[in-house]
Formats: structure tokens, C-alpha cells, sequence
């Protein structure tokens, strides 16, 4: 069954879906009322160097918090680092040069306040002792329990995920 309405009535509804086509298609932006985090990151990977990109994860979280209008202090959010795979080797002292950017950063996030906990057992796996690695680095029993542990204080658990990046955003725009 066809409904007729009258020309001006079928233009001001032309008018008004073109409109809300128009809106509904736009991106807004919105400003999430946050608060201080806490937040527990699960860092086990299969090649060292991912860490570095996980790292880009903690500076997602760090970054806008610590901005306006937010403004939160480091200290004022909880961040604790569980590494249990591959990317243990970064935090030997003796793998210096070759993870030397990744070293500083997780200082540069030590310095801020981030925690690292590494798995003790994980780390005769590597032939690695606690004195091994770097001062900012505590090790706990296990990274299973350690995220178990964390998660039941109400922290939320971040699995970081490294995807190889195989396009320039200009080929797929």
C-alpha cells in the first residue's frame, strides 16, 4: 500500500533524512569522562623486538590520561607489566645494544611509575638470574599467578596484540 502525502510534507522529510544522513555520517568526537587506571599488561611474545610495539600500548593508555582534560599525575594510575615470553631477552643487561631503544623506554615508563614483574620461571629457560637484569625489573614466582593476582584487585588485563603491518595507509586509503 503507497501512502501520498503532500509535496511540502514529502520535501521536509527529504530534507530532514538528507540531514540526518549527513550527521549520522560524520565522526564525533567524544570525550569519555576517565579515571586514574589500573591495569595489568600480559606481554608474551614469540620474537623480542614486538615488545617494542607493545610498548605503544602502554604509551595508548599513559598519554591521554596524563593530558587534558584529564591531567592524572603518573602516579595517580597503576600499570604492571607481566613478561613471560621471547621478549625476556630485552631485559637482560648483556642484550644492551641490540634492545637499547626498547631498555630505555621501559625505564623512561619505570621512571613514570610502570612496574615490570618478569616470571621466575621463565627465566632459567633463558639462563638468566634475577642479577641478570636490569634494576627497574622484579621477578615473581610465576606471570600466571602474577596476572591471576592482579586481575583480582580489579585490575583490567591488557593482551597486547602485534600484528605485522604489510601496507602504507596510503595504498589501502
Amino acid at each position: 500500500m503507497t501512502t501520498l502525502y503532500p509535496r511540502s510534507v514529502t520535501g521536509a522529510l527529504a530534507g530532514i533524512v538528507a540531514l540526518l544522513s549527513s550527521t549520522a555520517m560524520a565522526g564525533q568526537f567524544s570525550q569519555t569522562p576517565y579515571e586514574p587506571q589500573k591495569v595489568v599488561f600480559d606481554f608474551y611474545f614469540n620474537e623480542p623486538q614486538a615488545i617494542n610495539s607493545a610498548l605503544y600500548w602502554v604509551r595508548g593508555l599513559l598519554n591521554p590520561l596524563s593530558e587534558h582534560p584529564y591531567n592524572y599525575a603518573p602516579e595517580q594510575n597503576s600499570v604492571v607489566i607481566v613478561l613471560h615470553g621471547m621478549e625476556i631477552v630485552t631485559l637482560a643487561k648483556n642484550n644492551y645494544q641490540k634492545y637499547q631503544q626498547a631498555v630505555e623506554r621501559m625505564r623512561y615508563y619505570a621512571e613514570l611509575g610502570v612496574v615490570f614483574k618478569v616470571c621466575g620461571l621463565a627465566l632459567p629457560e633463558y639462563q638468566y638470574a634475577p642479577h641478570d637484569l636490569y634494576e627497574f625489573v622484579e621477578v615473581v614466582p610465576s606471570a600466571i599467578t602474577e596476572l591471576v593476582h592482579w586481575q583480582s584487585k580489579g585490575y583490567a588485563l591488557i593482551r597486547p596484540q602485534i600484528m605485522e603491518k604489510i601496507y602504507a595507509i596510503d595504498q589501502i586509503r
